[in-house]
This record gives C-alpha cells, structure tokens and sequence, in this order.
C-alpha cells in the first residue's frame, strides 16, 4: 500500500499541503500530517493544523513525502537539520520526494536539486542556483525529474496540479477523481474565462 507523508512546518502555506493530503486521501492512498516539531502547527494565514504526528525516522518508510511552501514555512524546512538529514537518506535510497512554492528551497539546500529539473515559485530559483547550480529550472506548473525522484510545482494556485501529479506518479488512477472534483473541467476551461 502506496504511503505519503506531508510534512507541515510553521508558516507554511495551507492550502499548498491540505490540497495533497485531500486528494491522496480522497484516492484512498495512506497519507500523513506530520509536524516538523510539533503535532499543532500555525500556517501562514494563522489556521490551525493539527497533524497526526511529528518528524522521526519513520519518514524513512514513506513512498513519498511532500513538502507545502510558503516562505516562512520553507525555511523552517530548509534549516531543521533532523530533516535534513532523514531527506538526504531517503533520497540515497532512492525514494520519491516533492515540494512546492518556496519549499523547493529547503531541497536545494540539502543538496537534492543538483543535477536535477525543477521549478518553483518565480524568484527563489536565484536561491536554489547557488546552492545547486547544476539544476534545471523551468517555468512549467510542475515538473517530474525520474531520475532524481523529485516532484515540484509553482505555487498555491498549482496546489491542485501537485496533488494529481504526486497521485499519478505513485502509480494511482486519477481520472475519476479529477471528474467529481470539476479539476477536469478547471483544466480545459481556465483560460476561456480570462
């Protein structure tokens, strides 16, 4: 059985990890909160989270563990060394990992971005390029680099997007879902109504 873990720290953006967790779980695929130090975390926009559990070595276990952004959120990612530390080991085994927004900041810094094709929200690839100036930055709404087991995306409004895209890479059929939650019909729609 497919398991995920997303990992919410202070700041984060709200609707950048729920969006995750909502749709894995509508999917039926197991799928965590799991606080960065703490089970009650405070994002961005001051709404209270409660997750499940806290950071420890059973991240290690996960198939994917998926980081929201936001910039206060990210840099709470980007400079726990516990965090680190458990990423770099899953990476070395060869496990997927995502983030979004300004989290992919927090990958860069552990190093999991060299080499590697991602994007992020507009700007903080100035950051990651310092710390990984061997990566591959693009403008896309999300980017799947198989090689190096990462997923990414832009921002909150690509919230829905990173979710279908964690799914669909697991293995998981999200045709169905992506009907009943109109995500579909936002797709093909969106630029006839600017």
């Amino acid at each position: 059985m497919t398991k995920v873990a997303v990992v919410f720290a202070d700041g984060c953006e709200e609707v950048e990890g729920l969006s995750v967790v909502d749709v894995l779980r509508r999917l039926n695929i197991d799928c965590d909160m799991v606080g960065l130090d703490k089970k009650e975390i405070d994002g961005d926009h001051h709404i209270l989270l409660t997750c499940d559990k806290v950071v420890d070595d059973s991240l290690l276990d996960y198939d994917l563990v998926a980081f929201p952004g936001g910039r206060t959120g990210a840099l709470n990612l980007r400079n726990n060394k516990k965090l680190a530390d458990l990423m770099i080991q899953r990476n070395k085994a060869g496990k997927w990992d995502a983030a979004m927004c300004a989290a992919p900041i927090a990958l860069g810094h552990y190093g999991l971005l060299e080499g590697a094709n991602y994007t992020c929200y507009p700007g903080f690839e100035k950051q990651i390029e310092e710390e990984c100036p061997n990566g591959h930055f693009s403008t896309d709404i999300t980017v799947v680099d198989k090689e190096h087991k990462i997923i990414t995306s832009r921002g909150p409004a690509t919230a829905w997007a990173y979710a279908y895209t964690i799914a669909r890479t697991l293995g998981h059929d999200t045709s169905d879902l992506e009907k009943g939650m109109l995500y579909d019909y936002l797709a093909k729609n969106i630029d006839a109504s600017l």
